[in-house]
């Protein structure tokens, strides 16, 4: 939070002018802006009270000061509109998970791989054949029947047969 010094001259804007309205610049903001910017805002309004040292006195400090607060709102939502703020997504964790890939946890899926091509490697023939047709040359169905020299309903029996027994190889 800011703090500021109270002075004697009543003009004086970094002393007694902006300080007396704190509370009241605050409350101006948290009706139009989000909580978690009022900080800020009140902070942008400080500093250009600041920067201000021309001497000149303020007939009207409380007018200035909300004159000011009101530039500086209007000042930041220019800002968030030419920078399409809205359309940003945030750099969460939550929103980009980080994979975990720990020494053990490669161990672990090399173990799994080698598991399953053992549990290939046990299959017959021509389950074997149908499998990887389909899984991994992505043939369909009918392409592998006609390769095989075999009915349809006999891959199917040769996929369900082969996924049945690398189910239990894994398991």
């Amino acid at each position: 939070m800011l703090s500021i010094q109270a002075s004697a001259d009543p003009t004086d804007l970094a002393g007694t002018g902006f300080v007396r309205h704190l509370g009241a610049i605050r409350r101006f903001f948290m009706k139009r802006a989000p909580i978690a910017e009022v900080d800020d805002l009140v902070q942008d309004v400080a500093i250009r009270m600041h920067a201000r040292r021309d001497g000149r006195p303020i007939d009207n400090i409380e007018g200035y000061l909300f004159q000011t607060a009101h530039s500086v709102l209007a000042d930041r939502g220019r800002r968030a509109g030419s920078r399409c703020q809205s359309q940003h997504e945030s750099l969460e964790d939550r929103h980009h998970p980080v994979e975990d890939r720990s020494p053990a946890r490669v161990l672990e899926g090399k173990e799994q791989w080698t598991l399953l091509l053992a549990a290939i490697e046990e299959l017959p023939d021509r389950s074997r054949q149908a499998f990887i047709l389909h899984r991994f040359e992505e043939m369909q169905y009918a392409a592998i029947a006609r390769h095989m020299g075999i009915t349809v309903s006999a891959v199917e029996k040769h996929i369900m047969k082969a996924i049945r027994h690398l189910a239990a190889a894994i398991a």
